[in-house]
């Protein structure tokens, strides 16, 4: 039987650097002295107190079981605040979606690029901090900084005016119950990565995806199937759309072709 690994004493320390604390202060905060919380840190206490472990959940705002056995500097700081909420895999039941990420040396999150060579390494590595950590990086100004971004490039015709070889940059969700049809990229172990407008029909778990391009039809994908989720925020092309006359130009310049018959008749 493999032995369980545990993460308790890299936990403590991540966790403790992340609120900017020093040992001194969060000791005092946890009402413990400095040299236990040393030696939880330092993995010199092989078997931790319960007390130690209910008092570090609860200030943490995290299970025990999570503070035991996930790494979660392996975690996005998206994900972490989602546990801090109580979304947590060992309180609520729920299947964890963990998410990899990298971040620059200032802790702040990256814009991984997923070019069209990358996509079949990336349903295999999408999970897989190593593979991720292979991925073009890149930065943005100005965005928002609650959500967890990526850009993917989209393949084919089926979403028209937006042409293949696009560039897709999406926001990571955590919550998969759309109120109406929204356009995303869906990594699938079926079908996947593609770009589409999704629907969600939560008495069937089932989405929709819809292509904009009426030649192709919708079709379903079970929920379980569902393995990533990046909501629609831009998109970068790499031409300019053909240009399209609307209903009105193509009235305007109907009447003026009339008005010019007519003035030939006279």
């Amino acid at each position: 039987m493999r032995s369980q690994k545990y993460f308790w004493a890299s936990n403590l320390r991540f966790l403790r650097k992340r609120k900017k604390l020093s040992q001194d202060e969060l000791a005092e905060k946890l009402g413990v002295t400095r040299a236990k919380l040393n030696a939880h840190e330092n993995g010199r206490s092989k078997s931790p107190p319960i007390d130690d472990l209910l008092l570090c959940a609860d200030f943490f705002r995290m299970s025990v079981d999570t503070l035991l056995r996930i790494d979660l500097s392996k975690l996005s700081e998206l994900k972490i605040r989602d546990l801090e909420a109580g979304n947590d895999v060992f309180l609520s039941g729920s299947k964890v979606r963990i998410l990899a990420t990298t971040v620059t040396g200032n802790n702040e999150e990256n814009i991984e690029l997923v070019p069209i060579k990358a996509k079949a390494g990336y349903l295999g590595g999408y999970g897989d901090p190593e593979f991720i950590s292979t991925l073009p990086v890149f930065q943005l100004p100005n965005l928002p900084k609650d959500k967890k971004y990526r850009m993917f490039q989209t393949e084919g015709d089926s979403m028209l005016p937006v042409p293949g070889g696009s560039y897709i940059i999406g926001s990571y969700l955590m919550d998969w119950k759309f109120s109406k049809e929204t356009p995303c990229v869906v990594v699938t172990e079926n079908e996947g990565i593609s770009f589409k407008m999704v629907s969600f029909m939560e008495e069937e778990r089932t989405f929709i995806l819809r292509s904009i391009n009426p030649l192709y039809e919708p079709f379903r994908i079970r929920a379980e199937e569902v393995r990533e989720i990046w909501k629609f925020e831009y998109s970068m092309i790499r031409e300019l759309p053909t240009e399209t006359l609307t209903l009105q130009q193509i009235g305007l310049g109907i009447a003026e072709i009339n008005r010019k018959l007519e003035d030939l008749k006279l």
